[in-house]
């Protein structure tokens, strides 16, 4: 939506949604049985095409379910309290909702896919191939979006193709003169720190079980 920032944009949006509000709170209900039962993807594709049909009721749901008191108050002076209200009921009721809403918002506004917003994995031992074993999934929300076990280099692997790709999008950058928010190149700064100290582990670790003998059970 190109104006969600306008000064008449919650007044106008939040018409719409009041013109459809009971069909929308059935539909609401609906998802938040659905993310209850836990079928978060059926939940993100379902915000994602109430999105594409009617934004105007996308956003009002989305900035409601933030609980923005900016937002409210927007609206309190664009078209009243009773209307605000309304609104605000639907942080009340559907708290659930708010996850799964404000990420397909940012997937519009900042031009996101599936943002992973954390990553769960289990550790193990396979003892026929010697060698530890991960699992793990990354995570949007509540979703996951697959899950995959390998051993730790394999896993390794994925990691510094993703450390590639991050370099090789930064150079896109450098080389066309393009910006870098303050904000993402404050949260690079501290993905790498993080990276070095894992990567200062790993280092020890190597060169403690290259000293250990191997030896056959």
């Amino acid at each position: 939506m190109e104006d969600v920032d306008g000064e008449e944009m919650p007044g106008a949006i939040v018409e719409a949604f009041l013109e459809r509000e009971e069909g929308v709170r059935a539909l609401l209900e609906e998802l938040e049985k659905l993310t209850i039962e836990g079928r978060h993807e059926e939940v993100r594709d379902r915000v994602r095409n109430l999105a594409d049909s009617d934004e105007s009721v996308f956003y009002t749901v989305a900035f409601s379910l933030t609980n923005s008191r900016q937002f409210f108050g927007d609206v309190e002076a664009q078209l009243d309290v009773t209307a605000a209200d309304r609104l605000r009921d639907l942080a009340d009721t559907f708290p659930a909702l708010a996850e799964p809403f404000n990420i397909v918002r940012t997937e519009r506004a900042d031009d996101r896919l599936n943002p992973v917003t954390d990553t769960s994995y289990a550790v193990s031992y396979h003892r026929g191939v010697e060698s530890p074993m991960v699992t793990y999934s990354p995570l949007s929300g509540e979703q996951e979006l697959y899950e995959s076990r390998g051993t730790p280099s394999e896993v390794l692997r994925v990691a510094s193709d993703l450390t590639g790709a991050t370099t090789d999008a930064l150079d896109v950058a450098m080389d066309n003169d393009y910006s870098v928010n303050t904000e993402e190149l404050s949260a690079l700064i501290d993905r790498r720190e993080e990276l070095e100290t894992e990567l200062n582990k790993l280092r020890d670790q190597l060169d403690e079980l290259r000293r250990t003998p191997v030896t056959d059970e």
